[in-house]
């Protein structure tokens, strides 16, 4: 019975704790292949920078698994953010406004893609994924399918490309993001309720909480992170470009699904989500300096989710 229960605990720890587990091995692994490029602080930091738009958009992607839903538009809205603040900042508006436009733009728009998903009970794969094709439109719409780049203010370029004592100015937003919806997710009713939405709508409903709206709000949220993320993006580009914000799309739910096998057991979790879309950074920037192919890091992230998939349901399968 002792062994028995002893394997129980060393399976649980295995579960909660492997991803982290794999980030080490993968960071001494690359230590060992190259020492001298990859294990400096200067590229510690530019890690950092790298992965701090993937952790800002997987983190809206978390708001949203944690009610049991998906979001296919995150990558056309961020190119669509980014394309939006970049235009508005070449037609003279103030920088403030044109960051905060998008922003109050995208979460206008994720809020409906939750209206639609609850109020008319379509699937959220069907209207997000509906509503990246529109946004992907409008984005070819607003530039012509060309890259904006022209008459860019060097304000624009401010929080992409400027450091505080070393340190890029998106490491410090990606960190402000991450500690803030950490508090929100585990210390703010909004949170729980988000929780307990995933957990059994049926029961949160009968219980009392509003459904609807909080669904609502964690669609609108997501899309916001995701703008948030492609005007980040083209601060640091000093540019933007229609499709720009697509590629995150696959890496955002990579990290998100790696974060559910992290210190909480397949629940999206915040922290998780961070360790996730570091794991992912930490392998582009690997692989990047072994001169690895550039199309090899996609293979991998694909099959980094279905790992993260397969580890979650054999986990369930296993308790």
């Amino acid at each position: 019975m002792v062994e028995t229960r002893s394997g129980i605990s060393y399976v649980r720890l295995l579960r909660s704790y492997g991803t982290v587990a794999a980030g080490i091995l993968i960071i001494l692994a690359f230590s060992a292949l190259s020492p001298n490029s990859f294990m400096t602080i200067d590229n510690a930091i530019n890690i950092s920078r790298q992965i701090s738009f993937l952790v800002i958009i997987a983190l809206g992607a978390t708001l949203v698994m944690a009610v049991s839903e998906f979001d296919l538009s995150v990558g056309a809205l961020a190119s669509f953010g980014g394309v939006f603040a970049a235009k508005m900042a070449v037609a003279g508006y103030p920088i403030w406004v044109a960051f905060l436009a998008p922003l109050a733009a995208a979460f206008v728009i994720g809020f409906i893609n939750g209206w639609i998903v609850t109020r008319f009970r379509v699937l959220s794969f069907i209207t997000t994924l509906a509503m990246g094709t529109i946004l992907g439109g409008l984005n070819f719409k607003l530039t012509g399918g060309a890259t904006v780049f022209e008459n860019i203010p060097e304000s624009f370029r401010y929080l992409g490309q400027t450091e505080w004592a070393g340190i890029p100015v998106l490491s410090f937003i990606m960190l402000l993001m991450t500690v803030l919806f950490w508090y929100v997710m585990t210390h703010m009713s909004f949170g729980r309720k988000l929780y307990a939405i995933g957990g059994n709508e049926s029961a949160s409903r009968v219980a009392g909480v509003k459904v609807a709206l909080n669904k609502n709000m964690a669609f609108a949220l997501c899309g916001m992170l995701a703008a948030l993320t492609g005007i980040l993006m083209a601060s640091r580009l000093g540019s933007a470009h229609p499709t720009g914000g697509d590629g995150l799309f696959l890496s955002a739910y990579a990290a998100a699904f790696l974060g559910m096998t992290s210190f909480k057991e397949g629940v999206p979790n915040i922290w998780g989500t961070f360790v996730g879309a570091a794991i992912i950074g930490i392998l582009a920037n690997g692989l990047t300096i072994l001169n690895v192919p550039t199309f090899m890091q996609d293979v991998i992230t694909g099959c980094i989710v279905i790992a993260a998939v397969l580890m979650q349901k054999l986990g369930r399968g296993n308790s």
